[in-house]
């Protein structure tokens, strides 16, 4: 009787486990379906200030494309990416960008911003600008059992320099921090960024 007993519990909770781990794995694709819909839309605004950045170049001010590295603090985590900034007003620059971060301690990400710096000359070869904006971060969760992601909205507060080594040519830091519902970090980026 005994055994019979140990059988059922040990079926039972099998089933309960594997019960569990098919719910994991439902929400799993309904959440990556989400996110995939999420993408889409903000690759679609990225993609329209692209096209409005190039088409405002002629009546505005310079159009640069950067490169960069960058650290974001929640997860100790790694990242490259790029941004390309416009200014369609003397002395405000628009500046959509897209950071993707390599996996630490079972958890990667990517982030999609678009911030707006204000810059001030401080002499012929250095520039700093205060920035702020918009942030989206996905999360990527995984281990050897189960896999979960996050999305996250907010905002970025930050500041930057830049070098100018040519007219054309400037290295550039930044320091911000986004705020994001439970995952608030401060993010630091170093790039070169190419004037046309």
């Amino acid at each position: 009787m005994g055994d019979k007993g140990s059988l059922f519990d040990k079926k039972k909770h099998y089933l309960c486990q594997h019960k569990s781990e098919t719910h994991r794995t439902k929400k799993t694709k309904s959440t990556s379906k989400k996110m995939n819909n999420v993408m889409k839309k903000y690759f679609l605004i990225v993609a329209l200030t692209i096209v409005t950045a190039l088409g405002a170049r002629a009546d505005a001010g310079d159009v640069s494309i950067a490169g960069q590295v960058g650290f974001a603090s929640r997860h100790a985590m790694f990242g490259i990416g790029g941004q390309l900034q416009f200014e369609p007003v003397r002395n405000f620059r628009i500046a959509p960008e897209f950071i993707y971060y390599f996996e630490n301690d079972h958890v990667n990400a990517y982030n999609v911003n678009v911030n707006l710096h204000y810059t001030i000359r401080t002499s012929s070869v250095v520039m700093v600008y205060p920035l702020a904006g918009f942030s989206y971060s996905h999360f990527n969760n995984k281990n050897a059992l189960w896999e979960e992601s996050t999305d996250r909205y907010g905002a970025n507060i930050g500041c930057g320099v830049e070098y100018h080594i040519q007219s054309n040519l400037a290295f550039f830091s930044e320091q911000r921090f986004q705020v994001l519902k439970n995952n608030n970090q401060s993010v630091t980026l170093l790039g070169v960024k190419y004037t046309f």
